[in-house]
């Protein structure tokens, strides 16, 4: 039973101003440290990105990223059909860590997202059944759609820290003073 996660990174920063990817936090990029958590509990990594990157994880360029946070998805999962589970989660949520992703992962469910701010969303993991939805994704519509498509099969597991995302100069300044 192999886990891919599929770290999306792949976004234009266009509020922030610069890429996001990039913003330090605690001595790392977020895309690092994306990616250093994700390590610690997939089989695999794969970053979905709008550019080419060096990394030591598969890194799959998203040429349709204009179109939309679906285009990602849509790359990350073709990349990673093989997989029996799913793990999708975002390089601008610096609070999630590999100890959240490993409760997310530990629970046996269809999909599994996690709850904040009164949704359920990513990070969220999906068995291979629900691939065809994600696949079927279209525009700026994200995983939560197909949470919510399917929330009789979906199990929520809570993580407060998860609403904590990096899309302006000013949640930079207030994730460096936290």
């Amino acid at each position: 039973m192999s886990v891919v996660a599929v770290v999306l990174a792949a976004g234009s920063s266009s509020r922030l101003g610069r890429p996001k990817q990039e913003v330090v936090y605690r001595g790392e990029t977020l895309l690092q440290r994306a990616v250093r958590f994700a390590s610690h509990v997939a089989d695999e990594v794969i970053v979905v990105s709008n550019t080419p990157l060096i990394l030591d994880v598969r890194v799959v360029v998203n040429a349709h990223a204009a179109e939309g946070i679906a285009s990602s998805i849509r790359a990350g999962v073709t990349a990673a059909l093989d997989a029996s589970r799913l793990l999708i989660t975002l390089c601008d949520q610096p609070l999630v860590t590999d100890v959240h992703l490993r409760a997310l992962l530990n629970t046996r469910a269809p999909i599994v997202a996690t709850g904040y701010a009164g949704i359920a969303g990513v990070p969220a993991v999906f068995s291979a059944a629900y691939f065809s939805d994600l696949l079927a994704l279209q525009g700026d519509r994200g995983a939560r759609a197909v949470i919510e498509a399917h929330r009789d099969a979906v199990t929520v597991v809570p993580f407060e820290g998860a609403s904590i995302d990096i899309d302006t100069e000013e949640d930079v300044d207030k994730l460096q003073r936290a």
